[in-house]
């Protein structure tokens, strides 16, 4: 039978919670008599217009009307239930809460939120112990180095608690048994393998706590630095735990929500060190997803307290397609979105150690318009003066113009697209109109759209994909390698791509096994052709997978080698001494390559 806070609880939690205190966690207040005023924090204003009463615990704007309790505020600040608001505000206010359940009282306390809670101190534990693995110890300095020569300061460190996993696998259940912990709680902690319960799930890693909204750490994630890559993934990260939900947390979010509430703007990036970089900079509204793409819920976090959204993705093609996905997320939440485009650098932490702060802050205020950004990169793929590619980048622009949530701006983005790509501006409206018609239409006169509706209904088993499929089996190891040798912008198969970040998700969320590959398929025919093609290499998995790798490599060169072709036929024709220095370089890479493919068997 479910436990509720009992009404004992909640009562001493409001007598205790002091009404002004806590809201001047968030906005200023300023005392003008008996009252207390600012500005809302529900709705943009530049005169205060929002009281706070202390005799009477309430709130209540004169602009928009938002009113309420204490517990209404946390509710609508962090985005929470009632019952979650309580047990917020009962830690601020020192409440012990007690529970009671739909039959007689209970003393006892929830042994759902019990066991949250245990695993939250946990974690916090092992996030200290690991931290001072990395500051303190000779195991750790080649770590420290690595962090700090990015650029990462002192300060940083202790801020985000960055730590360091000892390399023996063994090291961290010997040491939590000898704290007395029982065997079933660490097994079902997410720290250590499931198949070896023995072994830690992090070892040998840069380790990033994840901190919930209050600061307390929950969940891991470890960066791989040295080793054979073959063996190991990139990043590992916490899967979903008991005190822990990915899809609705976001990295950061404890040090980024008054700065985010402030500045009224939010940015997402892509990962840990990207986030620490900005808030290095002072840049401290930026958080990021955690090891999966951005969700509703994420968002939603952010909703009621930003003006905008700024998106700091990579600009490889995999980051160039979440940026796409973010933006119409974005704008069915009716957010106004911007795209930071990084110039120098890779990413914002190597922007901050090559230009510095300065620099890195001048490319997030050069922040353009997400209609900007989707205009410019359909130009770079579609020609604008021919039919199908007026079409194609049409139909593509729609998705976005149909995310708008205002007919306004739904009118200016199909004027600015008509003129980008010189369109009659009634054509364009009627096509946008009846646009479920014109995207069959597409599909029947366009190869590229037909083969793309094709495949929803059948799955090809092509040669890329039937490669891919060598890696999915119970053991783990076998797409580690494949990992560390491709990556999914290699593939040009689109159901290669669904079927190797699959496989990525699964792993990252330590949950890497046949059925939660298939669970994570999208049709039922992709599924049975998976299992029908997997039995052919059970009895020859490592011989196949290394064949496998082979050929996908040879494929992935073979493809960055007719782009360097592509690229060298066009500077040939140029006389402009840097042109030739560049020609110089691209025939090198490819001679590389060339030299890579003859080496290669397959």
């Amino acid at each position: 039978m479910a436990n509720f806070i009992s009404k004992e609880s909640i009562d001493e939690v409001s007598s205790k919670a002091d009404i002004v205190s806590i809201i001047q966690e968030y906005v200023p207040l300023e005392q003008k008599g008996n009252d207390w005023w600012g500005c809302c924090p529900f709705h943009h204003e530049k005169t205060p217009s929002f009281s706070v009463s202390a005799d009477k615990k309430f709130y209540y704007c004169f602009g928009c009307h938002a009113s309420g309790t204490v517990f209404n505020f946390i509710m609508q600040m962090e985005n929470v239930s009632y019952g979650e608001a309580v047990e917020i505000l009962a830690k601020k206010a020192g409440v012990q809460l007690r529970y009671t359940q739909k039959g007689p009282e209970s003393n006892a306390e929830d042994p759902k939120k019990k066991l949250k809670d245990e695993y939250t101190q946990l974690y916090t534990r092992i996030a200290s112990s690991f931290h001072y693995m990395l500051m303190e110890t000779e195991s750790g300095k080649f770590a420290l180095d690595y962090i700090t020569k990015r650029g990462i300061t002192k300060e940083t460190l202790e801020k985000f608690k960055i730590g360091y996993s000892p390399a023996d696998r063994k090291w961290l259940r010997n040491f939590l048994e000898k704290k007395n912990y029982s065997k079933q709680f660490l097994d079902e902690s997410g720290l250590f393998s499931k198949k070896y319960p023995e072994i830690a799930f992090f070892s040998d890693r840069l380790m990033f706590p994840i901190f919930n909204r209050e600061g307390e750490v929950v969940a891991m994630g470890g960066r791989f630095l040295r080793g054979d890559p073959e063996k190991s993934p990139k990043y590992l990260n916490s899967g979903d735990l008991i005190q822990y939900k990915k899809g609705n947390t976001l990295y950061a979010f404890n040090f980024a929500k008054q700065a985010i509430r402030e500045n009224r703007k939010v940015i997402f990036c892509e990962g840990y060190m990207d986030c620490i970089a900005y808030h290095q900079c002072g840049i401290k509204y930026a958080v990021a997803p955690l090891g999966t793409a951005l969700t509703d819920d994420q968002i939603t976090l952010v909703k009621n307290i930003v003006d905008e959204i700024l998106l700091s993705f990579d600009s490889d093609g995999a980051g160039q397609k979440a940026t796409r996905r973010a933006i119409l997320m974005c704008r069915r939440h009716n957010i106004p979105v911007k795209i930071i485009q990084l110039h120098g650098g890779k990413d914002p932490a190597e922007i901050m150690q090559t230009f510095g702060v300065e620099y890195l802050t001048n490319e997030v205020n050069k922040a353009i318009l997400d209609n900007d950004f989707l205009i410019s990169k359909l130009l770079e793929v579609y020609p604008k003066d021919t039919p199908m590619g007026k079409s194609r980048a049409s139909l593509e622009f729609f998705e976005y113009i149909d995310s708008l949530q205002d007919n306004i701006q739904k009118e200016a983005c199909l004027e600015q697209l008509c003129q980008a790509f010189q369109i009659d501006k009634e054509a364009a409206r009627k096509d946008f109109v009846n646009r479920k018609d014109f995207s069959s239409r597409m599909k029947n006169a366009d190869p590229e759209q037909k083969k793309a509706a094709d495949g929803q209904q059948k799955i090809i088993l092509t040669a890329e994909l039937q490669a891919v499929m060598t890696a999915v089996n119970e053991d783990p190891q076998y797409f580690q390698q494949m990992q560390n040798e491709i990556q999914d912008t290699d593939l040009e198969d689109e159901n290669s791509r669904k079927l190797f970040l699959t496989m990525k998700d699964c792993m990252q969320s330590n949950n890497f096994s046949v059925s939660s590959i298939l669970n994570g398929l999208d049709s039922d025919a992709f599924r049975e052709l998976v299992i029908n093609t997997m039995h052919k290499f059970s009895d020859s998995i490592s011989e196949s997978v290394e064949g496998s790798i082979k050929y996908l490599k040879r494929n992935a060169l073979q493809k960055k080698k007719n782009l360097l072709k592509g690229k060298i036929d066009q500077l040939v024709k140029s006389s402009l001494p840097e042109d030739k220095n560049l020609l110089s370089d691209f025939l090198k890479q490819k001679q590389e390559i060339d030299f890579q493919i003859e080496n290669m068997k397959v």
